[in-house]
């Protein structure tokens, strides 16, 4: 991974504990349409620079960093999910996510 990210965090206001990690330079740019409209009217948390050996509470720095490089947004899923996330991985949770929301 790189050197470090700056990023911004937002929360839902529609789902408690569901927050967006996005890098600074993009803001929301690359965040699918449907997503944030899913997802409520993003609410900004704070700015965070995610070098090496950030901790973060519920998720690895460096799956944040590589969703962010990838996808453009990293979406991090109320605790209530974590178990599917523990046996599934982040990546298939966010698929799962994006076709709820891609339904339409």
């Amino acid at each position: 991974m790189s050197a470090g990210m700056i990023c911004d965090i937002y929360k839902s206001p529609r789902k408690e504990q569901m927050y967006l990690y996005v890098e600074t330079v993009s803001a929301l740019a690359d965040v699918p349409e449907a997503l944030l409209e899913s997802f409520g009217e993003p609410e900004f948390v704070m700015r965070l620079m995610l070098k090496p050996g950030t901790k973060l509470a519920r998720v690895e720095r460096d799956e944040v960093e590589r969703l962010i490089l990838e996808q453009g947004y990293f979406l991090q899923m109320p605790p209530a999910s974590n178990a599917f996330v523990a046996r599934h991985g982040q990546d298939r949770n966010n698929q799962i996510y994006n076709d709820r929301v891609n339904k339409d």
